[in-house]
């Protein structure tokens, strides 16, 4: 195939980034790819009815939209781990190429691996010889330092800090300004509350708050509705 040729079906075949999710970090997610420069265009899919496009860029369908292109690469912009899980790999299954992005602020140190799905934001750190699997959120200002292991789904919140060695179980929440201690393990399905220090393993899935993390008991959570602030 000629060059020409080439030149031409890349014109035909613009890259275009398809965001799932109208929330706010659809928001961050829309400027962050903007600022990536990788896409010539940038659309929102939604399952609410009422939804509308965010930042300027369209909605054009939800769960069941169909009309995908080669060059359509799509990214989960929902905060709820095994939400973001579940329909990430819905749309795995139906072929679709999961994008990973990355920040142009943010900073990835060498032999740093990144799942499909996750998403970088600006200010983030990631340090040497980490492992980020597929679906992470590293948010605005956090940092994960070197020779870390984070699974799949997991959110480190806006200006939480993974020190070196940590080993973070799938589907955990590492709330706003939280801090893991160095060679920290943390089982899955975890939740970390907003400005926690971990300084000992966890071995059982819950929410653990406070300074030191301890876990917060069942009970008291369905006495307060559930609702635990975790940034």
């Amino acid at each position: 195939m000629s060059a020409g040729v080439c030149a031409e079906m890349g014109q035909m075949m613009k890259r275009r980034l398809l965001i799932f999710g109208c929330s706010g970090h659809g928001k961050v997610i829309w400027d962050l790819a903007r600022k990536m420069k990788r896409y010539e265009e940038i659309c929102f899919l939604d399952d609410n009815p009422q939804g509308r496009g965010v930042m300027g860029a369209p909605l054009i369908g939800g769960r069941e939209f169909a009309d995908f292109k080669a060059a359509d690469e799509l990214i989960v912009a929902i905060g709820n781990c095994g939400i973001r899980g579940k329909v990430q790999k819905y749309f795995a299954d139906k072929g679709m190429k999961i994008a990973t992005l990355v920040h142009p602020n943010s900073t990835i140190g060498a032999h740093v691996t990144l799942g499909r799905g996750t998403v970088v934001m600006a200010g983030a750190v990631i340090n040497s010889e980490t492992q980020i699997g597929e679906g992470c959120i590293i948010n605005t200002a956090s940092s994960v330092d070197h020779d870390c292991v984070l699974g799949t789904f997991c959110h480190v919140a806006v200006g939480a800090h993974v020190a070196g060695g940590v080993h973070v179980g799938d589907f955990t929440w590492i709330g706003a300004g939280a801090v893991v201690s160095n060679h920290i393990s943390i089982c899955a399905d975890s939740l970390i509350g907003a400005g926690a220090v971990v300084v000992r393993d966890i071995e059982k899935p819950g929410t653990y708050m406070g300074v030191p993390a301890r876990s917060k008991a069942p009970e008291s959570r369905r006495k307060t509705g559930g609702k635990v602030s975790v940034g």
